[in-house]
């Protein structure tokens, strides 16, 4: 808890005394109170008790240890891509994918002075880069800090006008800073996608659509993706999300992270992934849950 600033101290501390009364109601999230992560769980989990983490590492770890039930987290951003690491950590936490939540992103400049005198904006990076064109406009420099709400509390702790927060307007009231600018992301289609991470899959309930994530590494041959992806051609199962990564701090060998819409059990999904088998090295399946929004 020291790692949060002093502002949201007194508040973590009592969502963290909350959450370790009824740790199966508690939803861990990365962020300080007031996070755009702590909005997504205040909707996706109405019931549930939200358990602000310093790092991604620290809400996985929650799960794993049993301090939650749960841990939402951000997974990518419509107009900044991928969060960083998530593709990283999610496979080594030993944890499965069983939902998923879309959260329109709005932000806000926040501080404790004038829109004038402000020269630097403290945020996540994702945040920076969602409004880097905004920030541009107005010669304000990104100061890169974990979260969004905590760089609130950081900037309500500091006292200094030149220093101001990109935040949801809602973290700025929470750690008394003003409003210098509201609703400054350079898009408006400002979305981030969230899955929900526990320690075991419940039962699948409802006719679906589903989703199914999974990571896998090609072979070293020509046209290996190709060839890895076309039973998902030619059995008709839709492939919504396929990107690359590699890990290690090598270029040797190529690792996916995809998304396809169904589950297996389907015969088209079982045709398809079986020959995805067949022509990599592995693959990995990270969980199948109920698609939130339809995709396309």
């Amino acid at each position: 808890m020291e790692n949060f600033a002093a502002p949201a101290r007194p508040i973590v501390a009592r969502m963290i005394a909350a959450a370790e009364a009824e740790p199966s109601r508690a939803v861990a999230f990365q962020g300080a109170p007031g996070a755009n992560s702590h909005i997504a769980v205040t909707q996706a989990f109405p019931d549930g008790l939200p358990l602000p983490c310093f790092s991604f590492e620290d809400a996985i770890d929650a799960v794993r240890e049993g301090s939650a039930d749960c841990a939402l987290i951000p997974i990518e951003n419509s107009l900044h891509g991928r969060v960083a690491d998530i593709h990283f950590l999610l496979p080594e936490s030993g944890l499965v994918i069983t939902g998923e939540h879309f959260l329109p992103i709005r932000y806000a400049l926040v501080g404790s002075g004038s829109l004038g005198e402000v020269r630097e904006a403290m945020s996540h990076p994702q945040a920076l880069g969602q409004c880097r064109i905004w920030l541009k406009g107005h010669g304000i420099s990104p100061v890169a800090y974990p979260d969004t709400a905590g760089a609130a509390a950081v900037v309500a702790e500091l006292g200094d006008p030149s220093v101001a927060a990109l935040a949801p307007p809602g973290a700025g009231e929470l750690y008394g800073l003003r409003p210098l600018a509201e609703d400054i992301a350079d898009a408006e289609h400002n979305m981030t996608r969230f899955v929900v991470l526990a320690r075991e899959a419940p039962p699948l309930a409802g006719v679906g659509p589903f989703v199914t994530t999974f990571i896998f590494e090609v072979k070293n041959v020509p046209a290996a993706l190709y060839k890895a992806l076309g039973g998902f051609a030619t059995n008709g199962v839709n492939m919504t999300k396929l990107e690359s990564y590699q890990r290690g701090g090598t270029f040797a060998a190529t690792e996916f992270y995809a998304d396809i819409v169904g589950k297996p059990g389907d015969l088209a999904v079982d045709r398809a992934l079986d020959e995805l088998a067949f022509h990599t090295k592995w693959v990995r399946l990270l969980g199948t849950y109920p698609q939130a929004r339809e995709r396309g």
